[in-house]
């Protein structure tokens, strides 16, 4: 038997005043986005924004649908048109934020496990990581250098 321990890192910042202006940027991005949110079965609006290469920005959120699950996650409505519209250039950085209608959304919302796996895709093609910054409506932001911080024993092609 081996016992193998896994380690995350993270930086936690108390709140966007504490980040650089090109994060507080592109939160910004994302909380505009956010209020775009299709959301009228779970009340949780999602805003993301990506910093790609070429210094565009492609920001998405949650869309949802009466057919659950047919509905997606702003992190993927965001890499994927990322992805269609510039499909040779890397994404660098990707911040995430979250508020719900029915409460106030205080902490850090990562990303969900389906989420995970297509930002997981994208670092494995692009052969390099992605930075991920996430946080409520309000309070404390998480950042990640990789999406291996909250995947570590990904699954990916190499497997099938």
């Amino acid at each position: 038997m081996e016992k193998v321990t896994i380690k995350s890192e993270y930086i936690i910042y108390d709140s966007l005043s504490d980040l650089n202006i090109e994060n507080q940027n592109l939160f910004q991005e994302a909380i505009k986005v956010r209020d775009t949110a299709y959301a009228p079965y779970s009340n949780f609006l999602v805003g993301t924004a990506i910093l790609l290469e070429n210094g565009e920005i492609i920001s998405g959120s949650n869309q949802e649908n009466a057919a659950y699950p047919s509905g997606l996650c702003a992190e993927r409505v965001a890499i994927f048109y990322a992805a269609a519209k510039y499909p040779n250039v890397v994404i660098k950085k990707m911040v995430i934020t979250a508020k719900s209608n029915n409460k106030k959304v205080d902490k850090p919302i990562a990303p969900c496990g389906s989420c995970r796996q297509s930002i997981s895709e994208y670092e494995i093609k692009q052969m390099q990581d992605i930075t991920l910054l996430f946080m409520g409506e309000t309070g404390k932001i998480i950042e990640s250098s990789s999406l291996k911080n909250l995947l570590p024993l990904s699954f990916d092609k190499k497997f099938l």
